[in-house]
């Protein structure tokens, strides 16, 4: 067991690009590590909620077989209506398919945060350890948090409709979130390169076009990159003091709708292999 209660795991989202820092996930069970506090959105709270449930082997699949199932998405499930990605399917109705360890994950007593945004009103939501007590609330909170705007419809919860996650306050990346829990060490699981930079959106006049119910929605899009840069920098900052490690990927292979098995199994593949290069070096940073 590795005890680093005083370290905050942030997990980025970022679709199937989570097939890349899956092995990270899987390698911090297998470690037993405890963290204080953990957090994701979108894809990232998938492994957040997989870590937490200690389930590696779900870890795996969800971002690799599971995606080559036939009613996972497509362009014609977009057509029709369920979503370039099938959320009903993959996150409410797997017909057995991805079991989830809910009484390991209802007994694992580490702070969980998983955000996603109202649609009504652009507020961030965040859903802690006492709201996800049932698989169809921690389902339903996935999902939220997992919607694309445009290319996926709304979820719903208690009546209020809710995108992406990655929307929020952090632009997907939850240093806030973990510094105002009271943590300012951070390990965090990056599915961009260490040089990006999330470009302005170029048209924000057809973004507000695109979303006439949900103004907010579109505030929220066309504000993003500023504050994913944000974030960004933030985490950098707290990296060159030694109070961060980021492990950003080095070879990323897919985009955020990957759903041919061979390539994600191929993306996992390069993942694992930087995550154990990097082990040693992450493991002295928890340790510390």
């Amino acid at each position: 067991m590795i005890d680093a209660r005083d370290t905050a795991l942030v997990i980025e989202g970022g679709g199937t690009r989570n097939s890349y820092t899956a092995p990270a996930i899987m390698k911090l069970i297998e470690e037993d590590v405890q963290f204080g506090w953990v957090g994701g959105v979108s894809a990232g709270a998938i492994h957040a909620i997989n870590f937490l449930s200690g389930d590696a082997k779900r870890t795996e699949e969800a971002f690799t077989t599971f995606m080559g199932h036939p009613k996972i998405g497509g362009l014609r499930s977009l057509a029709i209506g369920r979503g370039l990605m099938n959320a009903e399917f993959m996150f409410q109705d797997r017909g057995g398919e991805l079991p989830f360890k809910l009484d390991a994950f209802v007994a694992n007593d580490t702070p969980v945060h998983i955000e996603a945004v109202r649609a009504d009103t652009g507020e961030s939501v965040a859903w802690k350890n006492a709201d996800l007590q049932d698989e169809d609330t921690i389902n339903l909170v996935m999902r939220a948090s997992s919607t694309m705007p445009m290319l996926m419809p709304m979820a719903t919860i208690d009546g209020v409709p809710y995108v992406d996650g990655a929307l929020g306050d952090d632009g997907g990346l939850l240093v806030s979130a973990a510094e105002n829990a009271g943590f300012s060490k951070l390990l965090v699981l990056a599915t961009k390169p260490r040089d990006y930079v999330r470009e302005p959106v170029n048209r924000p006049g057809m973004v507000r076009r695109m979303f006439p119910k949900y103004p907010e929605v579109a505030r929220r899009t066309i504000d993003r990159p500023d504050a994913y840069n944000q974030a960004k920098a933030r985490i950098d900052e707290l990296a060159a003091d030694g109070k961060a490690y980021v492990f950003y990927p080095e070879n990323m292979m897919v985009e955020n709708a990957e759903f041919k098995v061979p390539k994600l199994q191929k993306n996992f593949a390069a993942g694992k292999k930087q995550f154990d290069r990097e082990w040693d070096a992450v493991k002295e940073f928890l340790e510390r």
